[in-house]
């Protein structure tokens, strides 16, 4: 266990995907994934691993994959219950390789009530962010800011479609990065790939 600016983190090895808390970094700039699965999720103040649209009747989820900065977006056009929350997560992590699939830390909050369904389902061992722990969610709370740019506050997210959310996040993850020596997400995570094969 490691202590980051006073909070209890535990490193992962792999490839752990953040959906509103941060990745463990060797630099120690952000803490790293909290608790493990089992204690109540929706029990602690946190902050959105998504944004809200208009009424707050929509979202769409952010995942972040911790070392190549790789965003996966969640089309939540009906809200983020724990069911919608369930089927849009296995759906995006179905489709990754399983050096991509091995973690997933994600804020406190009822919407992941069903993650032992979703942790059975797509073979992923699930953390929580510690409480009152904001530098644990860094990359998702840059990554929801960039999404502000296409969908600002008050936006009606249920008519957007499932192309329109994979062409935002194509273009975030072509964004050159300087926390990536100026690579984009897309060619971060090709060579991650390539490694992993080798």
């Amino acid at each position: 266990m490691d202590e980051h600016r006073g909070g209890t983190s535990r490193h992962l090895t792999g490839n752990p995907w953040s959906a509103g808390c941060a990745e463990t970094r060797s630099s120690g700039a952000e803490g790293g994934p909290g608790k493990r699965a089992g204690r109540d999720p929706g029990t602690a103040p946190r902050s959105d691993p998504y944004i809200m649209g208009a009424r707050n009747a929509s979202a769409i989820g952010t995942l972040v994959e911790r070392s190549t900065r790789f965003v996966m977006l969640l089309h939540l056009p009906r809200g983020h219950d724990p069911a919608a929350v369930a089927e849009a997560m296995t759906q995006a992590m179905a489709g990754l390789p399983g050096s991509l699939r091995r973690s997933l830390t994600w804020d406190q909050g009822k919407e992941m009530t069903l993650h032992a369904q979703i942790a059975a389902a797509t073979d992923l061992e699930i953390y929580f962010c510690d409480p009152h722990s904001p530098w644990q969610r860094g990359s998702n709370e840059n990554t929801s800011g960039l999404l502000r740019q296409y969908f600002p506050k008050g936006t009606d997210l249920s008519v957007r479609s499932r192309d329109e959310l994979d062409r935002v996040a194509a273009q975030l993850n072509s964004r050159p990065r300087k926390t990536l020596g100026w690579k984009t997400p897309a060619q971060a995570l090709d060579q991650a790939l390539a490694q992993a094969a080798a």
